[in-house]
């Protein structure tokens, strides 16, 4: 337990160091690129007046030089405020908490699909190694990490939504609905814990198709991993004494190779996770879903740089999150694991 501690505080001081470069690259390189803000989000009549442009680089601190702008920025980020978005004028915090949660349901909802069905089809393959359904389960994990995810959401779109009307075609819920306000801003979880099915279906249905998209590319890797761990693990010796036993292929899996095999799964499941929470641009974009891969973007393309460095910050730390809970879970399903 005292090791537990000792490597959690280790880990939480690293953090801060980790968020300070962080906030550092992201700031200059945002800043550095060869584009200009005021042209981004000024009209041509507004940059033709100099004392219009004048005011516009005052208001945000464009004016000053850049060392200057970081540091003021550093100092406000230690007191909660990560600024004001140069493209919708509220507060950064504010648009973050509006639209991460929808990146946060629908990446939630794809990394189950791909654990479920990722280390599901990894235990089948391994144990009908070289067999026709092995071959199938191998062609749709390559798959997985071969198609681009655009074009996936199209193909999916095309058929269980244009042609056989199956799911909804875009949006987190129909019009008929009425989204939840003052909640988590997760509608399932809102649905759930006030009662309203009617919600809950209408949310879980628009759900389910840009899951299986973003998914279907962390199924494919967590099969492979899941798949090449439990037949490495499958020749050590105390698998043959299991066998020797006389034990069930289905009690040597599950009871002695499994657990042993999940550790790289995990990392593997961990980089999925920031991976769909950084990378799901042209899916929210696609299923018009108002998640933070949207705000990134027109972010990015207005040169919003206090949004660009907020939407940065927050995906640095969910994974440095993420890394901390996985370090955790090695110990839990290993108990060889130890921390010094």
């Amino acid at each position: 337990m005292r090791n537990m501690a000792r490597f959690l505080l280790r880990r939480l001081l690293f953090v801060c160091f980790l968020i300070i470069g962080v906030t550092f690259l992201v700031f200059m390189i945002s800043h550095l690129v060869p584009s200009d803000p005021i042209a981004s989000n000024m009209s041509p009549n507004a940059m033709s007046d100099p004392a219009a442009v004048a005011a516009y680089k005052a208001r945000w601190g464009l004016d000053k030089p850049l060392m200057e702008q970081y540091f003021i920025y550093l100092s406000n980020l230690l007191r909660g405020d990560l600024g004001t978005s140069i493209r919708t004028g509220n507060p950064v915090i504010s648009d973050l908490k509006q639209f991460f949660p929808a990146t946060l349901e629908l990446s939630i909802m794809a990394m189950l699909i791909a654990v479920l069905f990722g280390i599901t089809f990894g235990i089948i393959s391994a144990v009908y190694r070289n067999k026709p359904f092995d071959y199938l389960v191998r062609t749709i994990s390559i798959s997985g990490v071969s198609i681009p995810n655009f074009w996936f959401a199209l193909v999916m779109l095309l058929l269980f939504y244009s042609k056989w009307r199956l799911f909804p075609g875009g949006g987190r819920v129909s019009s008929r609905i009425s989204a939840p306000t003052g909640g988590t801003g997760l509608y399932v979880w809102d649905a759930l814990t006030s009662g309203n099915w009617a919600l809950l279906n209408d949310a879980l249905s628009h759900l389910i198709l840009p899951a299986i998209v973003l998914g279907f590319f962390t199924m494919g890797l967590i099969s492979r991993q899941t798949r090449s761990n439990l037949l490495e693990v499958s020749s050590l010796d105390y698998i043959r004494t299991a066998k020797a036993k006389g034990l069930s292929q289905r009690q040597i899996v599950l009871r002695h190779a499994l657990g042993n095999a999940l550790i790289p799964v995990i990392t593997v499941m961990g980089m999925g996770f920031s991976n769909l929470l950084g990378g799901m641009v042209f899916v929210e974009k696609i299923f018009s879903w108002p998640g933070i891969g949207q705000y990134a973007y027109l972010s990015a393309t207005t040169l919003d740089f206090p949004a660009i460095c907020g939407v940065s910050l927050l995906i640095a730390m969910v994974n440095v999150i993420l890394n901390l809970l996985i370090d955790i879970l090695y110990g839990v399903i290993d108990p060889r694991v130890r921390y010094s």
